[in-house]
């Protein structure tokens, strides 16, 4: 396709844009002319540091990019808990009790106990700032944040390095004040998105900041995201206003994602219907799979949820034994299996190949834009 702004920015071939915590699904799209994002928060710097060794020797020379979580606001009630044992210090044993009794209640072999914690691990600012000091370290064609405001070490850096930087909003308000820190992309991410969210649908978020950011009198190119999984919608989201899409729940059902066989298998089984807006693992709004794990914690009786990262450190040990033992045969644990993922979910009829995905995108996009000349004779 002509190039476009965003694509004469990272140097992709095509705008679609793949976020992705597995090295393979970043490799293969950008191999296959689109672009791949690595979702760096779960790593530690030197993690990171290997992963970006590995997609700079397997990704032939083709663009990337990284995401990081640099938060903008820090909870209060964990502002002045300056390391993880501190923080599982602060978690009050009737949290934990609660996890333990859930998985226990599906046959899950759990603790009470929290498992050892590295500090260099875990959404704060001064892991996300760590992260984002190894991600320049390699030849990356754009990085990114969202959770607010990105950092001005962020901008800084990427100024002095000729690498755009990105900032996912849910709101127009938000994207306003992205551009006046001035990053170079906006990604406005839809409520029907996996992940972090807000609560504006993607359909009516991109003209809504197109047109803000126009008033306002900036020209920053913006991606979609939110429920985008085939080229049709990437196509509609661009004659919206915006310059390409941003996807994450797509690669999901990909046999190169880190996603185990039992969630692909759930992802292809479940309707849009069967996700679920809740703190109840990163203690911020995020979509992902519905279970009775959420329906526990959001129960009105249940125990509510604590503020980001201390339910990520509850949380993540649970899901990891929840995996284990679906893995191991156990049906009733094969029931909480959840992950990030949007609404699109409902759109996944099969498991396909990163590369197959990026294709079949390509062509519907092709065949939306030509089916839409046609209505005004320009076929």
């Amino acid at each position: 396709m002509a190039m476009n702004r965003v694509c004469e920015m990272t140097g992709a071939d095509f705008p679609l844009f793949a976020f992705s915590h597995c090295r393979d699904v970043v490799a293969a799209v950008s191999k296959a002319g689109g672009f791949g994002v690595f979702g760096a928060t779960r790593f530690g710097p030197e993690e990171l540091e290997e992963e970006l060794q590995w997609i700079d020797a397997h990704v032939d020379g083709a663009p990337y990019g990284v995401d990081v979580l640099v938060p903008e606001v820090i909870d209060a009630r964990v502002a002045g808990l300056k390391d993880n044992s501190e923080r599982a210090a602060a978690i009050d044993p009737s949290y934990r009790d609660f996890a333990y009794d859930l998985l226990t209640s599906h046959g899950v072999p759990s603790e009470r106990e929290l498992p050892p914690l590295d500090d260099r691990k875990g959404i704060t600012p001064e892991n996300g700032l760590a992260l984002m000091e190894v991600a320049f370290r390699h030849p990356i064609r754009l990085i990114a944040n969202a959770l607010g405001i990105a950092p001005p070490q962020m901008i800084e850096e990427g100024k002095k390095r000729g690498v755009p930087v990105a900032a996912l909003v849910g709101a127009k308000e938000h994207a306003i004040r992205q551009a006046e820190a001035g990053v170079d992309i906006i990604v406005a991410q839809g409520g029907e998105a996996g992940g972090h969210c807000g609560e504006v649908s993607t359909l009516v978020l991109i003209p809504e900041v197109v047109r803000a950011l126009g008033k306002a009198g900036y020209d920053i190119p913006v991606l979609a995201a939110g429920g985008i999984m085939t080229g049709g919608q990437m196509a509609g989201m661009m004659a919206a206003g915006a310059q390409g899409a941003w996807t994450g729940s797509v690669w999901l059902a990909t046999p190169e994602a880190e996603t185990s066989e039992t969630f692909r298998e759930k992802m292809v089984a479940a309707r849009s219907r069967d996700t679920v807006r809740s703190r109840s693992r990163t203690g911020k709004p995020a979509r992902q799979l519905r279970t009775p794990w959420h329906d526990a914690w959001d129960a009105p009786d249940g125990p509510g949820t604590l503020p980001m990262p201390l339910m990520g450190l509850v949380s993540e040990p649970s899901f990891a034994r929840i995996e284990q033992a679906a893995a191991a045969g156990n049906a009733e644990a094969r029931e909480l299996v959840s992950y990030f993922v949007g609404q699109g979910v409902g759109l996944i009829e099969q498991v396909r190949s990163s590369r197959q995905v990026v294709q079949d995108f390509r062509e519907e996009y092709l065949d939306a834009v030509g089916a839409l000349a046609a209505t005004v004779g320009m076929e």
